[in-house]
């Protein structure tokens, strides 16, 4: 049986109903409303990760449609006259057609408030997105139906497997000449050790695509609108429909029933314990373009998802009060809006009640500060607001006293696990190409490390501190020089480094560093020591040299990896 909601337009949408109402949708009594452990259980924290090009950022699009917080999609790349995305606002993720930069969006959805973010695919932004990934209950990992698991898609798997953040599987581009769906599942299992678990089956692919089978009910829900801006509906159909008969071949529909009944004979069955353990992945396939199965996905999700925990996956120092507010800050974004030239911290609400005005520690300096105005972020959009609960992502005004990775707190001091600083990769030095703007590029460029687009490291030996700046990937650059010139008015000229390794480094009380001839002793933007190496043989060197030092790939910005100089 299944339940039929109204759209917009007038039509008909079908809710499957394999998919449970969440246990709070009804109309909350007074107290409930500010209670954060009833408040905790509306919510749905997670951040969608993939490969570049797989369909992310068109699935993020969809599901804010289908959530009701937009009336038409925006494309990804395409023609000047359509719309942009919400979740790329950046002036650069219009232009090149990807995401450069997390984004936090928030809508409300069957009774839930969900907390999306966005990340960006391209290797060159990894650090954002690790970052993000912190701030996540769950992940959505999509995967392309032709292409398969693509590297970056593996290497972001590794990443939340390392979190143990559990993963929901969403196969995309079934609408697409591809690859069968038992080979992508093949994939899953072989190349992540993960046991996929899949929730509906296509019906037909490529061209033919025109359903999916819910494996719960053995619903099949035929799409037919493929009008991909705007939210469409779908028939609930029975195999002995006469409808389906029409609408496929009768070969098609054979072989489609043959698949089914190996996947329940053949496959496992879903185990919620061993999906939170992060060794299965619920899978679900559709078009994110044209809007087929994503609905049912979004609600399948809703079921699957986890309401934010209390943070048990974070390191912590001291005691965390279900009552006392406490939260991180995972992102600083300067200039969201160049009209108001603010730098925004987006902070993961962990525990308590956040309320606007409230006066809170920062953990790492133990100094009080009044929270004046708070914001929900949709994209570029701001959205003020009074309270927020644990698994919210919430926007303050970055005064100029936090870190990324600073632990908010109300009452006794809470410090949870920092954010990870990885060795850049590229290096170079930027200069002012307009002496005339020259106090612009400063203020643009320290606000730019300061929210971790770019890292800095100074010369420690030198008279004069030449700034080196320093990226995971050679785009991150390119993302820095346009914001500089488009943000603060500040052109720049780049002049690359010769460097390929950055470490940090403790060095034992009274003793000297032995360095490779092309090595830089240089300290990083918090003061803490490091060396640049222009190969591994240097760093081998480094090592065999100074038997007594000890040295960090990463570095934790809450200082716990690496003592200060």
């Amino acid at each position: 049986m299944s339940t039929a909601e109204n759209l917009p337009d007038g039509t008909i949408s079908t809710r499957p109903s394999i998919i449970e109402r969440p246990l709070l949708d009804r109309p909350l009594a007074g107290h409930e409303a500010h209670d954060p452990a009833v408040q905790r259980l509306r919510r749905r924290t997670f951040a969608i990760i993939s490969h570049p090009d797989a369909g992310k950022t068109t699935l993020t699009e969809k599901l804010l449609l289908f959530g009701g917080s937009i009336d038409v999609a925006g494309a990804v790349r395409g023609r000047k006259t359509q719309k942009s995305a919400t979740s790329d606002w950046m002036e650069l993720e219009k232009q090149r057609g990807i995401s450069v930069s997390s984004t936090a969006l928030s809508f409300e959805f069957a009774g839930c408030q969900v907390n999306l973010l966005d990340t960006p695919g391209h290797h060159d932004f990894s650090e954002d997105t690790y970052r993000t990934l912190m701030a996540a209950d769950a992940a959505v990992m999509v995967i392309d139906m032709a292409k398969g698991i693509e590297t970056q898609t593996e290497k972001l798997f590794q990443v939340c497997h390392l979190r143990k953040i559990p993963i929901i599987t969403f196969v995309n581009k079934v609408d697409r000449p591809g690859r069968v769906p038992f080979e992508i599942l093949e994939e899953i299992e072989r190349r992540f050790s993960l046991t996929p678990i899949p929730q509906n089956w296509p019906i037909g692919a490529g061209a033919e695509f025109g359903g999916i089978v819910d494996l719960h009910t053995d619903d099949i829900h035929l799409f037919q609108d493929r009008q991909s801006s705007r939210r469409s509906a779908s028939k609930v159909l029975s195999w002995d429909d006469t409808e389906l008969a029409e609408s496929f071949r009768p070969e098609l529909i054979e072989s489609t029933q043959e698949e089914i009944d190996l996947v329940r004979t053949a496959g496992d069955e879903f185990d919620r314990e061993k999906f939170m353990a992060g060794e299965q992945t619920p899978v679900f396939f559709g078009s994110a373009l044209t809007n087929f199965g994503v609905e049912h996905f979004l609600h399948g999700f809703l079921k699957l998802c986890p309401p934010p925990s209390n943070q048990a996956t974070l390191a912590h120092q001291g005691e965390i009060d279900d009552q006392n507010f406490s939260g991180f800050i995972f992102k600083i974004q300067a200039n969201l809006d160049p009209r108001h030239r603010d730098r925004v911290a987006f902070v993961r609400v962990c525990s308590g009640r956040f309320q606007r005005d409230m006066e809170v520690s920062i953990a790492r300096s133990g100094r009080k500060i009044r929270l004046a105005r708070a914001m929900r972020i949709f994209g570029q959009e701001r959205i003020t607001i009074d309270e927020a609960f644990p698994g919210d992502i919430i926007g303050v005004i970055c005064p100029g006293e936090f870190r990324l990775g600073d632990t908010l707190c109300e009452g006794p001091i809470v410090n949870y696990e920092g954010l990870p600083q990885f060795s850049p990769e590229f290096f170079a030095v930027l200069e002012c190409a307009d002496t005339s703007r020259r106090k612009q590029f400063d203020r643009g460029l320290a606000q730019l490390v300061e929210e971790g687009a770019i890292q800095m490291f100074y010369d420690a030996k030198a008279t004069r501190r030449e700034m080196i700046l320093g990226a995971v990937g050679e785009l991150q650059f390119d993302v820095v020089q346009f914001r500089l010139q488009s943000e603060y008015n500040a052109p720049s000229k780049l002049n690359w480094r010769s460097f390929k390794v950055a470490r940090w480094v403790d060095i034992p009380k009274d003793s000297e560093l032995t360095l490779p001839y092309a090595g830089k002793w240089v300290t990083d933007q918090f003061g803490y020591n490091a060396v640049l190496l222009q190969s591994e043989w240097d760093l081998k060197f480094l090592e065999r040299e100074n038997p007594g030092i000890v040295v960090h790939s990463i570095r934790r910005h809450d200082s716990e990896t690496i003592s200060p100089k």
